[in-house]
């Protein structure tokens, strides 16, 4: 198996630091500051749209709606025909949705009309149906006095102005941007391409769920969860794994992974201990560009390239792998992807617990929401373990604590992430 040359222009891209141990923010600086898009564009149907990231620009080409519409079911009419007591007025037209050709309502007249039906010309207002009464041979109707002009009339660019720019490149397409495309008429829209993403599981102790276990042995979770984190990004995924821990074997995966991969996803074997083979492999076929970070779970976070791959090696602790790849590897992989760098959403609450904490490195704790006298406030897990997957099922979010705090006491600030913010 052959790597590709690193293209000169990718080779400072990314991860390059001169610290051994680096902060919270300064690695996200470099990863801000380094990372640039794969730029592989294609075209795809609108339906195939939601969670890329948007690759053109887009300004409304007509308004939205096109015309002045109705907002209710009831009867359309000029608001100047309306005198100071209820008026009665002769329905001349009945107008539904959809209804495309030219309708003009001469002066003191009503129309019946629908909901999303086009206002004729001539009528600026409409009177809901459950507000007005027929008259007994059905040729008119009793219009109430109170109305005020433009009641219940969608205008014309109400929502949207011809010309207005809604998408910028690097946007990510939600559901509500897909509604938003389609009432521009757009059937297909261009976005970056799926980063291919590979994630790896390694450990001797690791069996696969659904198998027979022994003692001394754990089900792997890090592939699954990996694997469905990636689900809610815009990536195309390989999962490989559990390997065992051998430095042969996981060296001819990850030269077969980086070959045909933009991204490679590892979890376990990051540390120094003696079956630790990933960073030995990494730094014999690749480069280490950035190793061990202040923060807690997750220092033994690994950075680095293996040709044109960029690699990262999370912690293979499951709550470790999960916070690193939510701090790291979605913002990277984003980024590959086209979109615009952009920093999880924080609130300030205050904390529902008391802790102390050490200097000097970045903690994100798994915080609980919960109501004391009708104020939000963040509680945190009882237990730390980095092992411990019922305190991610049971938070709502991470709770971040800086380096420089080293005691929190109950009703102080702190910084709450919700999981939404991550898109989970």
């Amino acid at each position: 198996m052959t790597l590709t040359a690193e293209p000169a222009d990718r080779l400072n891209d990314c991860f390059l630091h001169d610290k051994d141990r680096l902060r919270h923010h300064e690695a996200l600086s470099i990863l801000k500051e380094g990372l640039a898009p794969l730029g592989r564009i294609e075209t795809v149907p609108l339906s195939n749209a939601t969670g890329r990231i948007i690759a053109e620009a887009i300004s409304a080409p007509r308004d939205v709606p096109l015309t002045d519409n109705a907002a209710v079911d009831g009867y359309a009419f000029a608001h100047s025909s309306l005198g100071d007591q209820t008026t009665i007025l002769p329905v001349v037209e009945r107008i539904v949705a959809g209804e495309t050709g030219p309708i003009a309502l001469p002066p003191g007249n009503a129309a019946r009309i629908f909901t999303g039906a086009p206002m004729p010309t001539g009528a600026d207002t409409v009177a809901m149906q459950e507000d007005c009464t027929r008259t007994s041979d059905g040729n008119g109707v009793v219009i109430p006095s109170a109305l005020k002009k433009g009641a219940n009339c969608r205008k014309a660019g109400e929502d949207v102005k011809e010309g207005t720019a809604l998408f910028s490149p690097g946007s990510l397409i939600r559901p509500q941007d897909i509604a938003a495309l389609a009432s521009l008429g757009k059937d297909q829209v261009s976005v970056h391409e799926q980063v291919r993403v590979a994630a790896l599981s390694t450990g001797d102790e690791l069996v696969p769920p659904g198998t027979p276990i022994s003692p001394g042995q754990v089900y792997n979770s890090n592939g699954p969860l990996l694997e469905s984190l990636l689900q809610h990004a815009p990536a195309s995924i390989t999962v490989r794994g559990p390997v065992q821990d051998d430095p042969v074997t996981i060296r001819e995966t990850l030269l077969d992974l980086a070959d045909n991969h933009d991204l490679i996803l590892t979890t376990g074997g990051a540390s120094l201990g003696e079956e630790d083979y990933i960073l030995a492999v990494l730094d014999e076929i690749g480069e280490r560009r950035m190793w061990q970070l202040a923060i807690k779970p997750g220092r033994p976070m690994t950075f680095g390239m293996i040709g044109n791959a960029r690699f990262i090696g999370l912690p293979g602790n499951p709550v470790a792998a999960f916070v690193c790849y939510l701090l790291y590897a979605r913002p990277v992989l984003l980024r590959l992807a086209g979109k615009d760098w952009e920093d999880p959403l924080h609130f300030v609450l205050p904390a529902a617990f008391s802790m102390k904490k050490k200097t000097d490195r970045r903690e994100f704790l798994r915080g609980v929401l919960t109501m004391r006298d009708g104020v939000l406030h963040a509680g945190k897990f009882g237990r730390d373990g980095s092992g411990l997957i019922t305190g991610l099922r049971e938070a709502d979010g991470l709770i971040e604590v800086g380096e420089d705090v080293s005691n929190i006491t109950e009703g102080d600030p702190v910084s709450f992430i919700p999981f939404s913010s991550f898109g989970i």
